[in-house]
């Protein structure tokens, strides 16, 4: 019965948001099939999921627990799920959910799952790492390609590869490319590439395909093959849209067959250019070194020692008798100096000297007992002396002594 209501009575908001919550309600849960579109993780237990319609643009917002969801397995982006949803309304706010207690993945849903699991354990284990990644060779002796009889990826690895290189050496194995035995196969091929002493690099290589086609190439026991392999592996499987695991655990990932052959062998006209721009480097840089050299001997030519070897030797003979010429001076100046000293010290000598007062007409009295006069304290009358003169002795007897003073 439809509920009545006018302007003059109108009906309580609280009554219409419980009716529709009992209407919503009364749906109870549903199973549906939908893509799942975003995984939004947020703080907390509750999980935000976004499903899509697989073919009409209708997408809608699931809330789930964290462990009904992680009991689902891995569950990635883009999968086909099966999902028990079950409406609510909430009365106090008007906000109208879906609340998701069943999720499981079905289809290419259930494949993504499967291959998100594996993927997940390799990764823990390290075959991922950047560190087990190994650099290709500049130029390989012999390049190995795993694919398919006849294949158009075959023909765009050899074709493009001999196209850049055209010595270049192609080994080629042939094998399942999808199917339950390509996996095997594959590794077969791979371990007899490996074991070629001249084989540099090994191409693991095919064209597009549905998941399913691809499934050989995210193989368990290819990608521990792949890690454990001696020689770097290059993956070219299918177009930059497909990601099978072999492009993880491979040393170098070609988003399509002719991307790996432009990696594993250079340009040879690039090259050709390179070594031409190289060349013309080194010329260059040789006629500059060589200019700099020439511009520094010129220089050095030019200076004076080297124009006139002897003119240093000139300088310096100048200088040596110059130097002379002033040590003679110097030595002349002081010898004249120190004669002169000597003679005013010579004079001064001979004035103070006996002899100098003999040769005045002074006598030097020196008594009998060997002693010179100073007093005539010294003396008395009849003392015999001794008179020494400038140029001979006398003996002299004193009759007389006067003192000063006395008439």
């Amino acid at each position: 019965m439809p509920l009545e209501s006018s302007p003059d009575n109108p009906q309580p908001l609280r009554r219409i948001a419980h009716l529709v919550r009992g209407w919503i309600e009364r749906l109870g849960p549903v199973w549906v099939e939908a893509q799942l579109i975003e995984i939004n993780r947020r703080s907390g237990r509750t999980i935000f999921l976004t499903l899509r319609d697989k073919l009409a643009e209708v997408s809608v917002s699931v809330t789930i627990s964290a462990t009904t969801l992680d009991s689902a397995g891995p569950l990635a982006e883009g999968a086909t799920v099966v999902a028990r949803i079950k409406p609510a309304y909430f009365e106090q706010s008007g906000r109208f959910s879906f609340y998701c207690d069943a999720i499981t993945p079905v289809g290419e849903g259930r494949l993504l799952a499967r291959l998100e699991q594996t993927k997940r354990l390799l990764q823990v284990e390290g075959l991922f790492d950047a560190a087990r990644k190994r650099p290709l060779p500049f130029l390989p002796r012999v390049v190995g390609v795993i694919t398919g009889p006849d294949s158009a990826a075959e023909r765009d690895v050899v074709e493009n590869a001999r196209r850049r290189w055209p010595a270049v050496q192609m080994l080629l194995r042939h094998t399942l490319v999808q199917g339950p035995q390509a996996a095997e196969q594959i590794m077969a091929a791979l371990g007899q590439l490996d074991r070629q002493p001249d084989v540099d690099v090994i191409v693991i290589t095919r064209g597009g395909g549905s998941l399913e086609d691809l499934l050989p190439f995210s193989d368990e026991g290819l990608i521990r093959a792949v890690s454990a392999c001696g020689t770097p592996v290059v993956s070219a499987i299918g177009h930059e849209s497909d990601n099978p695991i072999l492009d993880l655990v491979a040393d170098y990932r070609a988003s399509t067959p002719t991307d790996a052959a432009k990696r594993v062998v250079p340009d040879a006209a690039e090259e050709l250019a390179r070594v031409r721009q190289a060349r013309q480097r080194m010329a260059h840089s040789v006629a500059n070194l060589v200019g700099r050299e020439q511009e520094l001997l010129n220089g050095l030519r030019t200076r004076p020692v080297l124009s006139d070897p002897t003119a240093s030797f000139a300088v310096r003979r100048d200088q040596l008798t110059s130097l002379s010429d002033r040590g003679r001076r110097a030595i002349s100046s002081r010898l004249d100096r120190e004669s002169t000293a000597v003679q005013h010290h010579l004079a001064r000598v001979r004035a103070m000297s006996p002899k100098a007062t003999l040769e005045r007409g002074y006598a030097i009295l020196v008594a009998p007992d060997g002693h010179a006069l100073g007093s005539v304290d010294q003396v008395g009358p009849g003392d015999e002396l001794l008179a020494h003169l400038v140029d001979g002795q006398l003996l002299v007897a004193v009759r007389e002594v006067r003192a000063r003073g006395d008439a």
